[in-house]
């Protein structure tokens, strides 16, 4: 922080009454300075950040901050007000005023900025020290750590006030991850009379810490929780959800962990880790003010057997359900593949149907019309069939991109992003495609992994994030890419073209029978996935051939006949159903029609033997009756709703019909031959096999 503040950015008389004045005090020395470029611009940010919450904090500190593109290197300004100021804490007017600037971008640095002051305004003996400073530089000196509490105040006495604070300093030094684990004194592993179970260790709560902007809140929390934790005798852990990213908790301690504390006024990310723990769940600001009654209440609840409810399956982000420890490398790469996939099938059904709805306004000849900035003419069709093609054309240019830097996001969390990006695009340049996406995901997202393994100087750890990890990882994709396997994956994608391109008769109806089988075997799992994968990434381009319309359609096809299977048999043979699955099968009408496989998963989970394969069936049917049919699909979804843009639509709707009317006669008759007894319990869609749940809260990749 020796570059942070200086004399010149300290006020010892701050005579403002307000906090817009006080700001605007402190913010006038940092424009004369250079730091600030326009001082109503950055005096308006400095107000947005306020409006989202007050940032006065009680023991009469304010402190205002924010990240503006008129801040030209990180600053720390400081007041001292002898009248008081409301800066909105619960305990009064702040005497205290601390306003922080940090460039546009600069999250790292304003994040070391906020969080070394966040944990020093918990000490005492540094805030005493701040009120006794008889001068300006004095104060700077302490601030930046070049002075201790002891020496500014000449009759404190203090002696010990300069390891307390160049702990804190270390603390923050070493970037306040959330691995390190707080070393408790022995003598205090005696002293937890309500560790469960009576063991002779001390109580062990892991915690999480989150502010709006993630910045000083968060971190002030998370110091005020560690110091009254040591105060408790207890183990206590925290996790700080800053703005910059955050680094997961052990889940090895979480697991070990008797209790779990959430002080955040924004949603904890990744929650469910936490899950089937005794909770106490407060906004930030309690985790700051009364620390000690959290970790109380938190005892409490543990010695009552008070736990928080288990997550859903399936609850959370993509990111946050991929390759969580423990798991084997298979089940890993599968979920960090479908994170890609799912991030990348909005684009793929934004841009084919606006693709699709250009053609068919437009035309076939469309696609060779010239751009609509040359010409564009209001009154003509053309003209809007030709801004659709277009615009659809510009959202396929991000499918591959996209695949590729969400796969790198699933395994590195945001630092994967540029790299998997980078190496996306460079996939596009080389011609390598769908394939190269792949690949270059899983290179990015590998290298930013092993990145993150090297033992890092703190000095360093404030750059890693946002040059550091970004250059260097993008350096070994790029090589990587144009140098060494883009031409073989280029190549490959090309034989995968051509083998498409070459597919008629017997060898299409096969792979109908195939694709029909996978789509209808999990009902939105990791095998429907694959086989929507598998045709969307042929038509992920502006041009797809014949062939890869087909395998569109035939995916589509199959796709839509579990769910309407299911609703049609519910309504022919009402009584081989229970009352809750005939309400399903109300809704499986609507499901299926749209493309949502998942609308027949309550029938797979409660008859599995009976419904997944009588589904299989039908699928197979569908598939290879719209590939013989030569239906073509240009959009990736839709269901009905894009049947006039589908080629051979009767057909298509026929292979549909004939599959659903398979799967129909087979589950009746499947039923049949086991009567439900009477009042029977109606059985909990959740229930039932991996196969028919594991992956089935994405519809649109169905």
């Amino acid at each position: 922080m020796s570059d942070m503040i200086t004399a010149d950015l300290v006020d010892l008389d701050l005579s403002a009454d307000t906090k817009e004045a006080a700001a605007r005090a402190l913010a006038e020395r940092m424009v004369a300075l250079g730091r600030v470029t326009d001082l109503e611009g950055f005096l308006a940010d400095v107000a947005a950040r306020e409006a989202q919450m007050p940032t006065g904090l009680d023991g009469g500190i304010g402190i205002p901050h924010c990240r503006s593109e008129h801040v030209t290197e990180p600053t720390l300004a400081f007041g001292r007000s002898a009248a008081g100021i409301d800066f909105g804490a619960a305990d009064g007017p702040a005497d205290l005023i601390f306003l922080i600037a940090a460039p546009a971008g600069a999250d790292d640095a304003h994040l070391t900025i906020l969080s070394s002051l966040a944990r020093q305004l918990m000490n005492s003996e540094f805030t005493d020290a701040l009120r006794a400073a008889g001068d300006a530089a004095s104060a700077a000196a302490l601030i930046r750590g070049d002075e201790t509490p002891g020496a500014a105040e000449e009759n404190s006495g203090s002696a010990d006030s300069a390891a307390v604070s160049a702990a804190a300093s270390a603390d923050t030094a070493a970037g306040s991850t959330t691995e390190d684990t707080p070393d408790t004194a022995p003598d205090t592993t005696e002293k937890s009379p309500e560790t469960p179970g009576g063991n002779a260790r001390p109580f062990r709560i892991v915690a999480v810490t989150s502010c709006p902007t993630g910045i000083a809140h968060t971190y002030m929390a998370a110091e005020s929780l560690e110091n009254a934790g040591r105060d408790a005798g207890v183990e206590l852990v925290v996790e700080t959800q800053g703005s910059a990213g955050f680094t997961r908790l052990d889940p090895a301690l979480i697991a070990a962990a008797d209790g779990v504390i959430f002080a955040h006024d924004v949603p904890v990310r990744d929650k469910d880790r936490f899950a089937g723990k005794p909770t106490v769940d407060v906004g930030v600001k309690a985790g700051i003010n009364r620390p000690a009654e959290l970790i109380t209440e938190v005892r409490e609840k543990a010695a009552r057997g008070e736990v928080s409810a288990g997550a859903p399956a399936g609850a959370g982000t993509p990111v946050e359900r991929a390759g969580e420890p423990g798991e084997g490398y298979g089940t890993k790469l599968r979920k960090w593949l479908m994170t890609g996939v799912s991030y990348m099938v909005p684009f793929v059904a934004a841009g084919g149907l606006l693709i699709a709805l250009g053609f068919a306004i437009g035309g076939w000849e469309i696609n060779k019309a010239p751009s609509v900035m040359e010409h564009f003419d209001w009154t003509q069709v053309d003209s809007w069939g030709a801004l659709l093609f277009q615009i659809g054309a510009v959202a396929f240019g991000f499918l591959v991109p996209v695949l590729a830097g969400y796969i790198a996001y699933g395994m590195a969390d945001r630092p994967g992003l540029v790299p998997g990006f980078v190496g996306g695009a460079i996939s596009l340049t080389i011609n390598a495609g769908f394939l190269g996406g792949l690949a270059a995901g899983l290179i990015a997202g590998g290298v930013v992994m092993a990145i993150q393994r090297v033992k890092i100087p703190p000095v360093l750890r404030g750059i890693m994030p946002v040059v550091v990890i970004p250059l260097i990882s993008s350096a070994i994709v790029g090589f990587l890419m144009f140098v060494v396997i883009g031409k073989p994956i280029a190549e490959a994608q090309e034989a995968m073209t051509d083998w498409l391109d070459g597919l008629s008769g017997t060898n299409a109806i096969l792979l109908g029978i195939l694709l029909g089988l996978m789509m209808c075997f999990d009902l939105g799992g990791p095998v429907n996935k694959v086989a929507y994968a598998f045709a969307t990434a042929g038509i992920a381009v502006a041009d797809p051939s014949d062939s890869a319309m087909k395998v569109m359609a035939a995916v589509m096809a199959a796709g839509m006949v579990p769910p309407l299977a299911m609703a049609l048999a519910t309504t022919i043979r009402g009584k081989l159903f229970t009352q809750t699955e005939r309400e399903n099968g109300k809704a499986a009408w609507v499901l299926g029609a749209s493309f949502i496989s998942e609308g027949a998963i309550p029938f797979a989970a409660a008859d599995p033997l009976r419904v997944i394969p009588a589904s299989m069936a039908g699928g197979a049917v569908t598939g290879a009756l719209s590939m013989a049919f030569d239906a073509t699909l240009r959009a990736p979804h839709g269901g009905i709703f894009v049947v006039p843009l589908i080629g051979n639509p009767l057909l298509f709707l026929v292979a549909i019909a004939a599959g659903v009317c398979v799967t129909t006669a087979l589950v009746v008759v499947l039923k049949g031959m086991r009567k439900p007894a009477l009042g029977a319990a109606p059985t909990e869609p959740g229930a039932g096999t991996a196969a028919a749940s594991a992956e089935s809260k994405q519809p649109v990749a169905a």
